[in-house]
């Protein structure tokens, strides 16, 4: 009996299981559900930005944990689901990393030019003294 009840838990878990370390199943919204306030709102934050800037020079992306930022790994990872959330970027399980990747060509494809407009200018910005 407990065998067949703990199968049917395993069934309605939305978890996807890599190793021992299960890991939650990741939702990317469709960018034309996603407002314009809600990706200006996911780049407000330094952090989350810094990201947006070293993913926009790596289109291939990188694995969540090579981030050249100084937080801690649940502080990077609510960063990363703003951002997801926000349909700025993608993450897929690669193995045992998380792979994050900027889904640019879809940002250029429903506000065309944002993405330029707000690197160049923060490019600017962080650039001064």
């Amino acid at each position: 009996m407990i065998p067949k009840m703990l199968s049917f838990f395993r069934n309605q878990s939305k978890e996807v299981s890599v190793g021992h370390n299960p890991r939650p199943a990741l939702e990317h919204p469709q960018l034309d559900t996603v407002p314009l306030t809600a990706v200006l709102h996911a780049l407000s934050d330094e952090t989350r930005l810094s990201i947006v800037h070293v993913l926009r020079c790596e289109p291939a992306g990188r694995a969540c944990g090579t981030f050249p930022v100084d937080v801690a790994p649940s502080t990077l990872s609510h960063h990363f689901k703003v951002l997801r959330d926000a349909g700025l970027i993608h993450q897929e399980n690669r193995g045992t990393q998380r792979w994050t990747v900027l889904r640019a060509t879809e940002l250029d494809a429903r506000f065309p030019g944002f993405l330029d407009a707000v690197t160049t200018a923060t490019e600017v910005v962080t650039a001064r003294p």
